[in-house]
This record gives C-alpha cells, sequence and structure tokens, in this order.
C-alpha cells in the first residue's frame, strides 16, 4: 500500500508545466483562428455570390417582364392600327362602289 500512495502522490504532485508548452497552447490558438477566419471569409464570399446571384435574377426577371409588358402595348398598338386601316379601307371601298354605280 505505501508504494501505491507514493505512486499516487508522485503523480499528483504538482509538476512545472514544459517551457515549450505556452509557445505550442498559442500555437494552436493561432492556427484555429487562422482557421475559423478562412472558414468565416469563405461563408461569407458565398453569401454575398448568393446575394448578387439573387439581384441578377431578379433583374433579369423584371426586365424579361417590362419586355413582354411592352411587346403587348406595341401588339395592342399594332391591332389598333389595324382595325383603324381596315375601317378606313372598307369606307373607301364603300366609296368607290358608290362612285362606280354612279358613273355607270
Amino acid at each position: 500500500m505505501d508504494e501505491l500512495e507514493r505512486e499516487l502522490r508522485l503523480g499528483v504532485q504538482r509538476q512545472p508545466a514544459p517551457a515549450s508548452l505556452k509557445h505550442r497552447v498559442m500555437e494552436r490558438r493561432r492556427q484555429q483562428r487562422a482557421r475559423q477566419h478562412r472558414r468565416m471569409v469563405w461563408f461569407e464570399r458565398l453569401a454575398a455570390s448568393l446575394v448578387l446571384a439573387g439581384v441578377a435574377g431578379g433583374a433579369a426577371f423584371w426586365r424579361h417582364e417590362v419586355e413582354l409588358r411592352r411587346g403587348e402595348e406595341a401588339k395592342q398598338q399594332v391591332f389598333t392600327a389595324l382595325r383603324i386601316t381596315n375601317h378606313a379601307l372598307q369606307v373607301m371601298n364603300a366609296q368607290l362602289e358608290e362612285r362606280n354605280k354612279d358613273s355607270r
């Protein structure tokens, strides 16, 4: 039992830290911070890329919608012009028929 107690006391006895312990701990902490920083920068870049992609996609969608709306407006204007032209041609044909009837 004395031998066991002696080994336990030696095992529990306070010992000075190795001289390089502080340096190793600080180096490991610096490496961990560097890894965390790289990871954070990566996530920030990823988030910025997603935001930019969303903005670009939204802008493209908006532009497409504007172009569709302009196209529809132009189509309506063309149809209106064709209706006016058709009406004018019908009036002109009616007048020509009247003149042709009168001249016979």
